[in-house]
């Protein structure tokens, strides 16, 4: 018992390092890391990485070493608080939903504040959506995700999308979304304690990186104040130790006073985005992104 907790806590303080700037680092350092983590843990003969510019726009797709469905794809939207993040560093989960789904992603490395505030990120992925429609696909063939920051800018770009009278995607899977920049949920003192990833001084630096002196419930900086009547089925899956919990569960609320299909799991014991990490909640939960995936796209 005493290993297995020592190996938990290990675990713990690496996840720290790698996926938040709760400790400071320097930015540019802190970006090379993730890179470094995302080489590491994607380096595997099962999966192909093609990289693509998309009008000067690094992107890469994502796909199994094997016959695979061809028809839908996944448009995956990486997190990082919208300052950190890329492809790269991404492959800990597009690998994993390339695997569990047998279907291509497509992950792009958006700009970045604080040199890119908003609305910079939100337009680079119209320009991704827009591709992906120049290329054949139509809206009902695409599967939107987003882990963290990557959920906010998912949700927004559908609201866009349906702010334009356009089509929206087939289906939604969020992981751990960040969905209100007023950090207003009650999580946020509840799981102050608990959290092992995130604390409330980073969520605000990256709200001041990304936002600035903007409106923080404006539904293209915080998606939970959007209109979601007409949405596409929503998948949300959430750690229970985790200060954003109550961004997952207010979306849900919302999600489902607007009749949309939509469904949340929340797992004991599991910290933001744990779905990277090598344990088996993460593998369950991939699977339960993949059999859900499976349902809307029959």
């Amino acid at each position: 018992m005493e290993r297995t907790n020592k190996r938990n806590q290990n675990l713990m303080q690496l996840i720290r390092r790698v996926h938040g700037l709760v400790e400071k680092p320097d930015l540019e350092k802190h970006r090379q890391s993730q890179d470094a983590i995302g080489a590491i843990l994607s380096n595997t003969r099962s999966i192909n990485y093609r990289e693509i510019s998309i009008d000067g726009m690094y992107a890469e797709w994502v796909s199994v070493n094997r016959a695979h469905m061809k028809k839908y794809v996944i448009l995956h939207c990486h997190g990082g608080g919208y300052s950190t993040g890329s492809s790269l560093y991404a492959r800990t989960l597009t690998s994993k939903l390339a695997e569990s789904t047998s279907m291509d992603v497509l992950c792009f490395d958006y700009r970045l504040a604080p040199e890119h505030p908003y609305p910079a990120a939100a337009e680079d992925a119209m320009k991704v959506w827009n591709y992906l429609m120049l290329l054949g696909y139509g809206a009902r063939d695409v599967i939107l995700t987003g882990d963290s920051a990557g959920g906010n800018l998912a949700l927004c770009l559908a609201l866009k999308l349906k702010e334009e009278g356009r089509l929206l995607p087939r289906g939604i899977v969020l992981m751990s979304p960040w969905t209100d920049l007023t950090s207003s949920g009650e999580s946020f003192d509840t799981r102050a304690e608990l959290d092992p990833v995130l604390n409330s001084e980073y969520i605000d630096r990256m709200i001041a990186a990304y936002a600035g002196e903007r409106d923080l419930k404006e539904p293209q900086i915080s998606p939970l104040y959007g209109n979601y009547e007409g949405f596409p089925p929503v998948y949300i899956q959430v750690g229970e130790n985790e200060i954003l919990l109550s961004d997952s569960v207010r979306l849900h609320q919302a999600l489902v006073a607007s009749n949309v299909s939509v469904r949340m799991d929340c797992y004991p014991g599991m910290w933001h985005v744990f779905q990277m990490s090598p344990v088996k909640a993460a593998r369950d939960a991939m699977d339960k992104n993949a059999e859900f995936i499976y349902d809307i796209c029959r």
